[in-house]
């Protein structure tokens, strides 16, 4: 089926179940997805009701969307992201992202689970993310541009919005919360990086790596949306003294840190 459609047919059925358009839209990672929790009069949608839309296969990712309230905002929330590693191409993993701006929505929050790779941050901290490297080694824009959807060759300056940027901030001086900022760098995975990879991704100027987050930020730019992320420090990913990681240790660090991803998110969406 032609992906404008397919796109559209998402959004209708999504509209169908609601009498509103959201101002905010957040996507959360691993182990973030408590934050659904503090949205009141909860809509819920499973992904596998959607016409079109994959499944989150990943332990930590619930797979429906959360429709409702934060104070006086109307949000929808992604409760589960997709990965490219799960087996999805592109055009898949940022189907949600696509399906949201056709809802009517220009404001989005991106979180996740990352590795830090900055000496100076520790597990637990929260990063803003100021901007990314893309080291996917492919990007959701490749194929045919559709113009309704946004411009052949978008403009990425500020893929990260900086009004957006000195909201979170405010909001964690405001919570007395301490956050570091940073670029933050995409492999695909599914594997964990070796010390050499994290030496080089350490060269080349990232503050933390993670698995996700950078299509959808690509394709929100690209359809005029204004973005935020956020990353949780799960691990000190540094090369001299790595330590066996697994998936279960990433999301129980998240779940340890969700407190302050939740305070200052619930704050900047109120702000916004």
């Amino acid at each position: 089926m032609d992906y404008l459609s397919m796109i559209n047919e998402a959004r209708d059925f999504i509209k169908s179940r609601i009498n509103f358009t959201p101002d905010v839209a957040v996507i959360l990672g691993s182990g973030l997805g408590t934050l659904a929790d503090h949205i009141e009069n909860q809509i819920v949608i499973k992904y596998s009701e959607i016409p079109h839309f994959p499944i989150s296969t990943v332990a930590g990712h619930a797979g429906e969307f959360i429709i409702g309230n934060i104070g006086d905002k109307k949000v929808i929330a992604m409760k589960g992201r997709l990965h490219y590693y799960e087996g999805y191409n592109m055009k898949k993993v940022t189907l949600p992202v696509r399906v949201m701006k056709a809802l009517g929505i220009d404001k989005l929050i991106v979180t996740n689970a990352a590795g830090g790779l900055n000496v100076n941050f520790k597990a637990g901290d929260l990063m803003i993310m100021t901007d990314h490297i893309n080291f996917l080694g492919t990007n959701p824009l490749i194929g045919h541009n559709y113009k309704e959807l946004g411009p052949r060759f978008p403009d990425m300056s500020e893929a990260y919005n900086k009004e957006y940027i000195k909201l979170a901030l405010d909001a964690a001086v405001k919570l007395g919360i301490n956050v570091q900022k940073g670029v933050y760098l995409a492999l695909t995975g599914p594997n964990y990086e070796t010390p050499a990879e994290l030496r080089m991704l350490t060269i080349m100027g990232a503050d933390a790596v993670g698995m996700s987050t950078v299509p959808e930020v690509i394709v929100a730019n690209h359809g005029g949306m204004k973005v935020l992320g956020i990353s949780c420090i799960t691990d000190m990913a540094l090369p001299d003294g790595l330590e066996p990681l697994d998936h279960e240790r990433v999301v129980a660090t998240a779940d340890n840190a969700r407190g302050k991803l939740v305070s200052i998110v619930k704050e900047v969406i109120k702000s916004m």
